[in-house]
């Protein structure tokens, strides 16, 4: 027997952590359709030689343990290997789980063959971000503790102060950190680009003895740094302060607090790569046309601040972004889509996860999402000192739990799950704002396919035991059948191949589901009474829904493109469209189909038709003998003019006020020999004597 697996040509490597876990080796080889392997029992240590002996030939090797990583890696430099190396963690996700029935074993076997398949996916790496940092540090605060900060950390960094409150420092003996005061007014920027605007700012003069002494302050400094150290113990100067990378925000009361920032900040000097988190297409975003907004999705459950109004669009800024991922799950068009890894990865995983569970005769997969921190360090509690993951509960770990969106939910359940179970981080609400929304999303589709509701939870509690008891509460939810769908092209076309596969094996196959508010599906409504065909929506719609016709008055809609993102609404001068969400079906989702129409108007000059009948008549009711420019007879037939004519009847009217005055005749030397032959002196002649006679 092989001393590790072999799996799409990678080595999996397999421990039982000192057989504190039941592995059978050949179920597991089995489940993953490969040769059996050797299960090691101390591979980190005693049995090290046998990781050596895997490194051999530069083929990837994936341990299934994360605990000993950095071992491992330092292990291998010190060998000078270059072979590709990943770790998984089978033992906290499934190894140490307490059976509670005899069937659990069978289920726990398939649960860690699926967990070792879903690390052979590959990922896309996301794209990086450099970032520079030279270490020029703001440290802003009162008294002597912003002071004794700053010096502490001058031997690594290139601090400043700012007093918020100069009075009670020491001036030191040695000018060795700027000293200035003032209050910062507002900041912007992030790790390596921060810019301030302070107020009252004044550099603390070199003469100052007993206490400081400052220049003359002034308002409107401006400052950049790479770093700040807020001790002000005030409002945070950013948004999301904890987010915000290269910004210490300490209690200035708490000196532990303080000594732990100035250990970390000190390292936040030279070159870095941050990855870009959110990939954005400006050409589909739905925030708004011509000056109306419609969809605000992203930036109101942005916690960060990292996503602005930019007219038309949205501007993302990659050094503020933190991934929590909210942008993306409520993007109703995918403009925002997350990157970190790319949707099609995520589906790639959360595919090979169930389906390698469910051919290896697990029972009732339940996939449980959550993220890198709260997440893991949840399901580590779970396993160290209680009974560990259910059998049949799947933990798949994404960077932020608020990536989740129906699209994901959805997909998971289109690859056999029975329930979809979110774990979220009770301290970082913000990071998943979107989550009940899109849940709501999803519920309704489930049960309007007949699979009824309940099958999706989020679970935000900080307490093991409470986790515990609703992970482990009884659920009557079968698996759902899996269904195949390509997981291609952006968030909405994802989305829509999955919902289309879940409806194949759905229980029942309506043509219409009705769908909460927040759902980006639906058609609008048009009062046809009120409409004036102005096609004001047509001119806004950034989804290409809604059509007009060369041909005559008329408005088209298409409502498989509706994101109802309601900017046909903003936009609608008399306030007659309503939006309806809903999953249509049918083929009519594809089609162009006419929401209100009505015959062409034709000039009443030339023949040619312009305008709606009913607009044109309307208008002209309105206004005949009742604005002065229609106050006389006949003159309400400009309206009833295309736009060429209408130019040429105002052309023709008597009182046009675009015509000028008759042209004076030339005054010549004839005039004046005429009138001296009348009697009438050059010095007695007006203008009026030669236009007598004209």
């Amino acid at each position: 027997m092989k001393p590790y697996l072999e799996r799409d040509g990678r080595k999996v490597l397999v421990c039982n952590c000192e057989r504190t876990m039941e592995i059978d080796a050949t179920a597991l080889a089995d489940a993953l359709g490969c040769e059996p392997g050797s299960v090691h029992s101390n591979l980190c240590r005693t049995e090290i030689e046998r990781f050596q002996a895997a490194l051999g030939d530069e083929a990837p090797v994936l341990v299934a343990c994360t605990q000993e990583a950095p071992l491992f890696r330092e292990f291998a430099e010190e060998l000078g290997s270059t072979t590709p190396l990943n770790f998984t963690n089978i033992r906290e996700a499934a190894g140490w789980m307490k059976p509670q029935a005899r069937s659990d074993r069978a289920d726990l076997n398939a649960k860690m063959a699926a967990l070792l398949a879903t690390a052979t996916v590959e990922v896309t790496p996301a794209r990086e971000r450099s970032i520079s940092s030279g270490g020029v540090c703001l440290v802003y605060g009162a008294g002597q503790v912003a002071l004794d900060a700053a010096l502490k950390m001058s031997h690594r960094l290139s601090p400043s102060v700012l007093l918020s409150d100069p009075r009670g420092i020491v001036p030191p003996a040695t000018g060795e950190v700027p000293i200035y005061t003032g209050r910062i007014n507002r900041a912007a920027g992030s790790l390596g680009q921060f810019e301030v605007i302070v107020d009252g700012y004044a550099p603390m003069m070199p003469s100052s003895r007993a206490q400081a002494q400052f220049l003359m302050a002034r308002d409107g400094a401006s400052a950049q740094c790479d770093l700040i150290l807020d001790l002000s113990g005030g409002t945070p100067l950013f948004t999301g302060a904890e987010k915000r990378s290269g910004y210490f925000r300490v209690d200035p009361n708490n000196p532990v607090a303080i000594a732990d920032a100035l250990f970390e900040i000190v390292e936040y000097v030279g070159e870095f790569e941050k990855p870009i988190y959110v990939d954005y297409d400006p050409d589909i975003c739905a925030h708004g046309r011509s000056g109306q907004v419609g969809c605000n999705n992203c930036i109101d459950v942005c916690p960060a601040g990292a996503i602005t109004d930019a007219g038309d669009i949205v501007a993302f800024d990659n050094g503020i972004c933190a991934g929590c991922g909210n942008c993306s799950a409520v993007c109703p068009t995918g403009a925002a889509s997350y990157d970190f890894p790319p949707r099609t990865d995520t589906i790639a995983r959360l595919r090979t996860l169930v389906g390698t569970y469910a051919k290896a005769g697990g029972r009732a997969p339940a996939v449980l999402f959550h993220d890198e921190t709260h997440g893991a360090e949840m399901i580590s509690a779970l396993a160290r000192f209680g009974r560990g993951l259910p059998a049949n509960v799947l933990p798949l770990a994404v960077y932020s739990s608020g990536t989740i969106g129906h699209d994901l939910v959805l997909a998971a359940f289109a690859a056999g799950a029975a329930r979809v179970i979110v774990l979220a981080d009770p301290n970082r609400p913000d990071d998943h704002a979107g989550l009940l929304p899109q849940r709501a999303v999803a519920d309704a589709m489930l049960a309007g396919l007949g699979h009824g509701t309940g099958r999706i939870e989020i679970i935000d509690d900080a307490d093991p035991d409470v986790v515990d008891a609703k992970l482990f509460a009884k659920s009557a939810h079968a698996a759902i059948k899996p269904q195949s769908f390509a997981a291609l092209g952006n968030k909405r076309e994802v989305a829509r191949a999955t919902i289309g596969a879940l409806r194949e094996t759905a229980p029942q196959k309506p043509e219409l589901i009705a769908l909460p508010q927040a759902a980006p599906y639906g058609r609008i409504q048009i009062d046809t009474e009120g409409c004036t065909l102005c096609l004001a929506c047509v001119s806004v719609c950034p989804a290409n829904a809604l059509f007009d016709n060369p041909d005559k008055p008329q408005v088209r809609f298409q409502e498989q493109s509706c994101v109802q993102c309601g900017l046909c609404s903003k936009a609608c001068p008399e306030k007659v469209i309503t939006l309806d969400p809903r999953y249509n079906f049918t083929n009519t989702a594809l089609e162009q189909v006419v929401l209100n129409e009505e015959e062409p108007f034709c000039c009443v000059r030339c023949g040619k038709p312009f305008g709606s009948a009913k607009t044109i008549r309307r208008i002209s009711a309105q206004l005949a003998g009742k604005h002065s420019m229609f106050a006389e007879e006949g003159s309400e037939n400009v309206i009833e003019m295309c736009e060429d004519c209408r130019v040429q009847a105002m052309a023709e009217r008597a009182d046009d006020p675009f015509r000028s005055g008759t042209r004076p005749r030339l005054v010549t030397t004839d005039d004046y020999l005429k009138a001296r032959d009348e009697g009438i002196a050059d010095d007695e002649l007006s203008l009026e004597d030669f236009l007598k006679d004209s």
